[in-house]
Order: C-alpha cells, then structure tokens, then sequence
C-alpha cells in the first residue's frame, strides 16, 4: 500500500496543476470508486462540474483538493478526497491521451495558466476511492495537513509558518478522526510520547495505528524501527524517553530520504503523477532484506510473522528488552 512518501510525491506533483484550476468534465467509468462517496451530499459528477479547485492537501495517507464554486456555492465547504488505497494512482495528463486499461475515474481540468489538463484515477484492486466530502474544522483550530511550500514538513511542531490555503484549517469528514502526521508542522511530539506511555501493546503496533500517527506503513515502521534499534514487539510503554525522541527522529529521517527518492516502487503500481516510480527501494536496510547481512553488524536480518504481515529487524541490533 502507498505510504505517506508515496501520497505526498503524487500531491505535490499535483499541486500546481490542480490549484486554481476549474473542473470542466467529470467521467465515472466504474462506480465502485465512489464507494466513500455520500450521495445524500449529491451526485458526484454534478457536485464536481464548475468547482474551482484551490489546492492540494495531505493528511497521512490521504488526499483532498478543497472546492468552491459550481453547483456547491451555497453549500458547506467541501473537498475532492482520493484515497489510494492498495494500488490508486492519479496520474496527470494531456485531454485527448489514451485511456489507462484500468482508468476508474477522468476529471478535465481548466487552469489559467496550464490550460486544459486531465486526470486520470486508475485502480486495478479497486480498494482506492475519490468523493466530495463536508469539510468540518480541525479540532485544534490548525491548518488541517500538509500543504505545500507554505509549511515546511519534516521541522519541529510550531516552526513552520501556517499555509496560506483557503479553509487551512478545515479537514474532510472522512479524514478527521486520523492522527497528524511526523511531517506535518502542527504534529505533537509531546502527545505522542504520552501515546506510548499508555500503550502496553508492541511500538511496531502503535506505529501503524493511524489514530496515533498517520502515514506509516509496514515499509517504514520496519526502516524506522531498525534505524532506532528498537524491536518491533517491545512494548511502547516501556521505551525510555531517549528512545522515544530516536524513534522519532529515525521516523521523521526515513519518511523524508523517502521522499527524496521519490517513494518506494516494488512494482509499476507505485508512481508519481507522471506515470514514474520512486527508487527508495534500493536504499531499504530492513525491509524486505530478510537472509542478507545486517548493514551494521553483519548479523542475518530475519523476518517474523506480524498481524497478518511481516516484520523485518535484525536480532543482535533490535533486541526485545
């Protein structure tokens, strides 16, 4: 499944085409990319058609294109949320291109400066998902997720300057109850090491509970965890408040080499909006590289069974304490 690099290379490739941008056509190919859609807000394609798009946000996994205008104008804010689910990508493109076979979903745009452009939603396991959605505000009265070269992501909690987007501090129905994420200006480092203080379950665990910290899969909790040299069952209540600070900052460095590298690409499912894939996977130390030599020690890094997955550490480095 895409992680928080690979949404955030799509939303800022995305960014500057869609901001100040006008929906002109809405196509639906299989409806089944709705299914988060509320029809009781009102037909997607209606709902879409003439709204002005005034940016791209992220939160974790999610993304959202905030709405005015067209057959909303005196509604409630809304937004175009797409979530990408297993295999979702949102891919820009010329009108008049060819069809992706597996296409779910195509919005026309009109931008004043780019012209006419298109994108193209394509799904193969149909697990992703586009819909209108309430905005409602943040409960913090903060810009609602990371939106580009007004925050800067990555620095400590209060440093960077609030986004000057409409409705910043404004977030989709369907995103509100997930946490912040550790590249968000506005993510609390102080609350989440009160959320590993009360948690006896595994770090690994409540890494991957996006109601704690949003935007971390199974890739980079095992990256992060070897990096910090911690286990991935030991329990998060009785990491020491170094470890805890370690563990972050190895979060926080792993999603942003990440990033530089465009994400991670195992197969063709994982690309930016161009249509290409990142290379974070020839840099991963942990996952995946179960059999190999541990990069510090040279001990044979394992892989163990957890939650219906794996997990990847090296035993002599990461032991449970």
């Amino acid at each position: 499944m895409p992680e928080l690099p690979e949404v955030e290379v799509v939303r800022a490739g995305l960014e500057s085409a869609v901001s100040g941008a006008t929906v002109t056509g809405v196509e639906v190919f299989d409806a089944r990319s709705l299914r988060r859609h509320d029809s009781a807000l009102g037909d997607f394609e209606t709902l879409l058609t003439g709204a002005g798009i005034s940016g791209a946000v992220r939160r974790g996994k999610f993304l959202w294109f905030p709405l005015a205008g067209g057959s909303i104008r005196d509604s409630a804010p809304r937004a175009l949320v797409a979530h990408l689910g297993m295999s979702g990508q949102v891919l820009l493109r010329t009108p008049g291109e060819a069809a992706e076979k597996l296409m779910r979903i195509r919005l026309t745009l009109q931008h004043p400066v780019h012209g006419e452009l298109a994108l193209h939603f394509v799904d193969q396991r149909i697990f992703g998902s586009m819909a209108v959605d309430s905005l409602q505000p943040t409960t913090d009265g903060r810009p609602a997720g990371y939106a580009g070269p007004g925050m800067a992501p990555g620095v400590p909690e209060h440093a960077a300057g609030t986004s000057a987007l409409p409705g910043a501090g404004l977030v989709p129905s369907q995103v509100a109850h997930i946490g912040r994420d550790p590249l968000d200006p506005w993510f609390s480092a102080p609350e989440f090491y009160r959320a590993l203080g009360r948690s006896r379950s595994g770090i690994k665990r409540v890494l991957l509970d996006q109601k704690v910290v949003s935007g971390i899969g199974n890739i980079y909790a095992d990256e992060a965890l070897y990096e910090a040299r911690v286990h991935f069952d030991q329990p998060a209540e009785s990491l020491s408040a170094a470890t805890a600070r370690r563990l972050l900052t190895a979060v926080r460095a792993i999603l942003l080499r990440a990033l530089a590298e465009g994400g991670t690409s195992f197969d063709a499912q994982y690309v930016n909006v161009n249509g290409q894939s990142g290379y974070f996977s020839h840099s991963l130390n942990a996952y995946g590289q179960h059999g190999r030599p541990c990069p510090r020690c040279g001990t044979e890094l394992v892989r163990a069974k957890f939650m219906n997955r794996s997990s990847h550490y090296c035993p002599r480095c990461q032991r449970l304490r």
